[in-house]
């Protein structure tokens, strides 16, 4: 299926970082908004998924098909960015301003998207707040409460229980956008790509876009959530997480070992 070898890989993820750090703000906000969007998609399948089989890792097993989507349509995903940008800045092919600025866009454009997702389906299995109890809504909430209150019982431990549950997710979703450049074909690009996000998924790791739509859909529906517990018990930590995640493990990582000196 077209296998490309890991410097290559390297090589192309820093070309990648060079890329994304010259578009503008408005591509980084559509295709931010868009990548918000379509994860929010991918979360609500899995759930569904999960009630109605009852087996968690059925969900686990489709949620990729939004990160598929993101990479082959060549849209913006934050936690994939944490780890390109950073490749290109440790080759001296960016500067860390284009990187910061790049983050920040992406991270506004996949906050847009998750929170219109966020709206248009709560308006569509609550028909318009018409439906207030379901085994969906049902798991939204407990969901949004856990990966927020489920922290915050803990205190200072439950909020580095969080950081460290973001590192641990952006350590394999990095490795997604990495592993897509793993080969020239589609069908090849899919699969390797869909192996450490069905990974990061079954084990409960935490995905900063993922809870911009879970955690606040979870509010709307009536979670015992406030706004400001959302950032503090997830959103913020997770962040925090990702950003180590993607920075050490795979952009530090990889450059290390598989960089060809010229």
């Amino acid at each position: 299926m077209g296998y490309v070898k890991p410097e290559a890989v390297v090589d192309n993820m820093i070309d990648a970082g060079v890329y994304k750090s010259g578009l503008n703000a408005k591509d980084l906000l559509i295709r931010g908004a868009l990548s918000g969007s379509i994860l929010g998609f991918a979360t609500t399948l899995a759930v569904t998924a999960s009630i109605q089989t009852g087996i968690n890792l059925v969900g686990a097993l489709l949620f990729p098909i939004g990160f598929v989507i993101i990479i082959l349509l060549g849209l913006e995903l934050v936690t994939g960015s944490f780890a390109l940008l950073p490749m290109a800045l440790f080759d001296k092919k960016i500067t860390a301003k284009e990187m910061f600025i790049n983050w920040n866009l992406v991270f506004l454009g996949n906050l847009i998207g998750a929170l219109i997702y966020c709206f248009l389906y709560i308006a569509s299995i609550t028909k318009f707040g018409n439906i207030t109890d379901s085994e969906t809504i049902q798991a939204v909430v407990a969901i949004a409460e856990s990966k927020t209150n489920g922290y915050m019982i803990y205190g200072l431990d439950g909020w580095f229980s969080a950081v460290v549950k973001g590192i641990l997710c952006n350590w394999m979703v990095s490795l997604g956008a990495a592993m897509a450049m793993t080969s020239i074909s589609t069908i090849g690009k899919i699969s390797a790509m869909w192996l450490p996000i069905l990974t990061f998924v079954a084990l409960g790791y935490e995905h900063l876009v993922v809870n911009m739509f879970v955690i606040p859909a979870g509010i709307f529906l009536g979670a015992d959530v406030s706004i400001s517990n959302w950032w503090i018990w997830n959103q913020i930590p997770v962040t925090i997480g990702n950003v180590i995640g993607a920075i050490i493990f795979t952009a530090s990582a990889l450059y290390l070992t598989h960089k060809k000196k010229s």
